[in-house]
């Protein structure tokens, strides 16, 4: 028989059983001495230090290969002894357990309860998000626009199930298919049992022996698509139209996700668009604007004929009602604002400068001589030479 370590523990002394003491002697033991030194009832600091023997006693005796370990002389809790990791004073293996332990204890996972059950194979897929970019006249009166898609799919030769043809899932060995692995905690309070995930089957409570071999086991398999998505009239930039179900296919086969096609509008040539509004600039001669004009103006769909009305000034808009954008919900189409730049004529001939200086006479204005202002040329060399 091997001799006792001198420096082992006497955990049966500590719990005042002897060594041929059964389970139950031993549970009876640590409650009730675990009552009389638990720091809640016993103020004095030395009953602290003893509470943690006696649990660290109860946590070897109970455990049947920790006691065999103590019978041989050994310490199962000492640095080297043998044990994994939860030494005395915390961790998993360890004598102490924490508050949510205890709590789980009565609320939780204890005794098997709160079991949650194998987590399902099959989860729902994500949402994917693609670009279109349309011209203006698409986004305003709609258009039938093709795309193309790369996105996750349903797996045809494993139908989303991950196993290859003519095999199945199969129970997990680790768990017994309940997705779940317990451990056992002793306490002052009694037997504190724990789940977590299995880590072998990651909670699902089966594994796949024979993956597919076109998917690897997922269910799915990436593939490019083209659809075709139906623009309705009136949308605007950074709008978003969802397709339901043309996105991702989730893990295992799971319901497809949506798919969101994002509008992006490019910049028009002759338009700006504001909401449902258009506006456009239109350069206007002087005497356009003085005697008046009709314009002809072309809007995304027709020609329209507007009136400028003599004396118009520069900066003027004329409005043409019912020629923007279709509003997107509801009847009824956005304005077309027609923004008039008046242009006055930087070069004249001698008789057209002949007849508006007569023009201006008739009205009472002051205009400058043209022997006196000259052009720009004439009045730097004047300049030079003193005049």
């Amino acid at each position: 028989m091997r001799t006792p370590n001198p420096v082992a523990k006497d955990y049966y002394g500590i719990l005042g059983v002897s060594r041929e003491a059964t389970d139950d002697e031993i549970k009876r033991a640590y409650r009730k001495l675990a009552r009389q030194y638990h720091p809640d009832v016993n103020p004095d600091p030395e009953a602290h230090e003893k509470f943690k023997d006696i649990n660290a006693a109860y946590e070897v005796l109970s455990d049947d290969q920790k006691r065999q370990i103590v019978d041989l002389g050994g310490d199962p809790l000492a640095p080297g002894g043998g044990v994994g990791p939860g030494g005395p004073g915390g961790g998993p293996g360890g004598p102490f357990v924490g508050f949510q332990d205890i709590m789980d204890a009565f609320f939780g996972t204890a005794a098997g309860g709160g079991n949650r059950g194998p987590r399902p194979r099959t989860r729902p897929g994500a949402d994917a998000i693609l670009r279109l970019e349309l011209d203006l006249v698409e986004t305003a009166f709609g258009v039938e626009a093709p795309i193309t898609v790369d996105t996750a799919v349903l797996c045809t030769q494993c139908s989303g199930a991950g196993t290859a043809p003519g095999t199945h899932l199969a129970t997990c060995e680790t768990c017994g298919g309940r997705g779940e692995v317990q451990s056992v905690q002793r306490t002052f309070l009694g037997q504190v049992v724990s789940s977590r995930p299995c880590s072998t089957c990651q909670g699902h409570g089966t594994v796949i022996p024979h993956p597919c071999p076109t998917c690897a086991g997922d269910g799915r398999v990436r593939t490019r698509r083209s659809l075709t998505v139906k623009i309705p009239a009136g949308v605007e930039d950074g709008m978003r139209i969802r397709l339901a179900q043309q996105g991702e296919v989730g893990p295992g086969g799971g319901t497809a996700g949506d798919l969101y096609v994002e509008i992006s509008e490019r910049p028009h040539d002759v338009y700006s668009r504001k909401g449902d509004d258009l506006h456009c600039r239109v350069t206007l001669p002087m005497t356009a604007a003085a005697l008046g004009t009709r314009l002809t103006i072309k809007t995304l769909d027709s020609e329209e004929a507007i009136e400028v009305k003599a004396g118009t000034q520069p900066a003027s808009t004329l409005r043409i009602r019912g020629k923007g954008v279709p509003h997107l919900r509801g009847q009824g189409r956005g304005d077309l604002f027609v923004h008039l730049d008046v242009k006055t004529p930087t070069k004249l001939t001698a008789e057209q400068e002949r007849m508006l200086r007569d023009f201006a006479k008739t009205r009472g204005e002051d205009v400058a001589e043209l022997s006196k202002q000259g052009g720009f040329f004439s009045r730097m060399r004047d300049a030079f030479n003193g005049h």
